[in-house]
């Protein structure tokens, strides 16, 4: 990544995390869909007020595929299983099984879009996806799991990682801001049945929970699907879903801070690993990779008097 698509990538990361601690404090107040409308709604809203002050336009019609996908499948779909999976089982299993969404990017980017399998990022992911594994233990509580919440959470994980592949070609035809301000748009038509349930949470939730949704639908929705957008029209969705194995460790770091939450030293090194993973699935390939071919050899029927003698 250049500086720019890794600052983008670290603001997105970094609010994404932070969506957690605010999802969890509005979960007692706001059904699945109404929390994931009311976020929705607000982002399109800030979206939109955005794309007519710059002039945006409408993307061009070889975009549109791509972007009704993401839109139903990230924007919609992943948001509303994850909410209602959250509810079913504790936060750790949760975390768990939606960290499966990079690799789902990695593989169906690698075979989709062919960007590839490279060793280093999949050894990355490896190791981050071991971390969250240890995260989710540590943080489980030993509580049960219902199927039902894991299946969910499954359904999220893949909504994510395709959400993110059919974003990718999108942003060959149509600026970031393009893509995520239609995409959040359509993710909110697909939300409308949750309306009346919506209005109803509406009149019985108090201001905190109510100004959690419109925290999630300015930082963690409009801006950082943004700065998300941005940075993968500029680096490759496995290479940029990797990064996201980062949001465990900060979610820890948050929720210290937040909900007063002192994790425990097993916590915090899963949290180290998942960092690790990331670290490891950005390095470059070694030099011995990258030396060119050495130049031909000299044939033998090379005239006498074109070889420089030795001295």
């Amino acid at each position: 990544m250049d500086r720019g698509a890794l600052l983008a990538a670290s603001v997105t990361v970094f609010l994404w995390a932070s969506a957690f601690v605010s999802i969890r404090a509005s979960a007692d107040y706001f059904g699945p869909g109404a929390l994931a409308l009311g976020r929705l709604a607000t982002g399109s809203v800030a979206l939109l007020c955005v794309l007519l002050v710059k002039r945006g336009g409408i993307p061009p019609r070889k975009a549109w595929p791509g972007i009704i996908l993401s839109g139903v499948l990230w924007f919609g779909c992943y948001m509303v299983a994850l909410n209602w999976g959250e509810q079913k089982v504790d936060a750790g299993t949760a975390a768990m099984v939606v960290n499966i969404g990079p690799m789902v990017i990695a593989l169906l980017g690698g075979w989709l879009l062919k960007e590839g399998f490279p060793p280093l990022l999949l050894a990355g992911m490896g190791v981050s996806f071991v971390g969250a594994v240890v995260v989710g233990f540590s943080t489980s509580g030993g509580g049960s799991s219902s199927v039902l919440g894991v299946v969910l959470c499954l359904l999220a994980a893949l909504a994510y990682g395709a959400g993110v592949v059919s974003q990718k070609p999108a942003l060959r035809h149509a600026t970031p801001m393009q893509v995520t301000t239609f995409g959040c748009l359509i993710g909110t038509v697909a939300c409308l049945p949750f309306s009346g349930q919506l209005v109803s949470d509406l009149s019985t939730a108090p201001t905190s929970a109510i100004l959690n949704v419109v925290y999630l639908g300015l930082f963690p929705t409009a801006l950082a699907f943004s700065t998300w957008a941005y940075a993968l029209s500029r680096t490759t969705a496995g290479r940029l879903g990797a990064t996201t194995y980062a949001v465990p460790a900060i979610v820890i770091l948050i929720s210290w801070i937040a909900l007063e939450e002192v994790p425990g030293w097993v916590t915090l090194l899963g949290g180290a690993i998942c960092l690790g993973g990331v670290a490891v699935s950005r390095l470059r390939p070694g030099r011995a990779s990258q030396v060119p071919p050495a130049a031909p050899p000299v044939p033998d029927d090379t005239p006498a008097s074109s070889v420089e003698p030795t001295r």
